[in-house]
């Protein structure tokens, strides 16, 4: 499985530079609206050092459409925080259904005001671990002025589970103002920046990494480019 995965990342390599060229932006969430947050952990059990740690961290924050439609079309929605720092974190979030196992499955939304989920596991010492974001509050615009007039306010609710377990929340990130220009050159790895203590892991992580590098060598960007 590891193999397929990987070959599979390495042929769509190509087509993903290309599209990058072309759109002259990211192959996937080529458009967003990046804002300034506060993120507050509270602390989870569970032998997790990053989740079970506490604190408030200033964080990055990008809400985005997957593949760029309309926005009067539904999209698979993106939700991307950065932790700056010298080993920056960085969480890759979709919009999924909402259910307990459905917030591993990719769903199309309208509505940016919707649960996000990791969809790819991490591999932790206390068994594989998924992430979910469930921004609180009424519909939210998912694109351009309004999402940037809407969203700053908006608390977001971080939950984790481990192995078969629960969900259960670890913290929140208050959303800010956008930033100027509304969506600058920022690029997040999830595979390459994940949190201490977890490794992404699966066959989506081993998709991601060479996807991920061809893209960032189409636009001629360095992976660690933008605030740390």
């Amino acid at each position: 499985m590891a193999d397929l995965a990987d070959t599979a990342g390495r042929l769509v390599a190509g087509p993903v530079a290309a599209l990058t060229r072309v759109r002259g932006a990211k192959p996937m969430h080529p458009r967003g609206v990046l804002f300034a947050g506060v993120l507050s952990r509270t602390g989870l059990t569970g032998g997790i050092p990053w989740l079970e740690g506490t604190g408030r961290d200033d964080v990055l924050v990008r809400i985005s459409r997957g593949a760029g439609l309309p926005p009067a079309l539904p999209d698979l929605l993106g939700l991307a925080v950065r932790v700056p720092g010298e080993r920056p974190v960085d969480l890759l979030l979709s919009s999924t259904g909402r259910g307990p196992w459905s917030r591993r499955v990719p769903v199309l939304r309208r509505d940016a005001a919707t649960t996000y989920g990791s969809i790819m596991a991490y591999r932790s010492p206390a068994g594989p671990v998924w992430l979910s974001a469930d921004p609180t509050g009424g519909p939210l615009p998912a694109a351009g002025d309004r999402l940037a007039a809407a969203a700053p306010g908006r608390v977001v609710t971080l939950s984790a589970a481990v192995g078969r377990g629960p969900w259960e929340p670890f913290g929140s990130v208050t959303l800010g103002e956008p930033s100027t220009p509304p969506d600058p050159e920022l690029p997040f790895d999830a595979v390459r920046h994940a949190p201490p203590g977890l490794v992404a892991d699966g066959p989506l992580a081993r998709f991601r990494r060479p996807a991920y590098a061809a893209a960032r060598a189409a636009r001629g960007v360095a992976l660690e480019t933008g605030p740390r």
